[in-house]
């Protein structure tokens, strides 16, 4: 496993774990003291984001995003306890096929 994947593996688990923060504060009413941790949890995936291997950060940050949509739908399924349909699965798959086409295509140095 590459630095990368494990990297937007953490990256993914923060960005979530973040926002659920939120998510829980504003749409459940739960306690204000969520968001020091949520924030925490944030800027730690922003930080984390920026250990990846890629030269470009919007190529990283694309890459990310089908990391993330995998990682969502695992949030959903073992922290909200809500089961995946095989819509979610084969969405998932595919935002992961085309975020290993952006992070892994062979690339040529283009003089710019």
């Amino acid at each position: 496993m590459t630095l990368t994947a494990l990297v937007y593996a953490a990256a993914a688990l923060a960005e979530i774990a973040g926002c659920f923060g939120f998510w829980l504060w504003l749409r459940e009413g739960k306690s204000l003291w969520l968001l020091p941790a949520s924030l925490v949890s944030l800027a730690a995936f922003a930080w984390l984001l920026t250990l990846s291997e890629s030269p470009a950060a919007g190529r990283a940050f694309a890459a990310y995003g089908g990391v993330y949509i995998v990682a969502s739908i695992l949030w959903l399924w073992r922290v909200e306890s809500v089961r995946p349909d095989r819509w979610d699965i084969i969405g998932a798959g595919i935002c992961l096929l085309g975020a290993a086409i952006i992070l892994f295509a062979p690339r040529h140095a283009v003089a710019g």
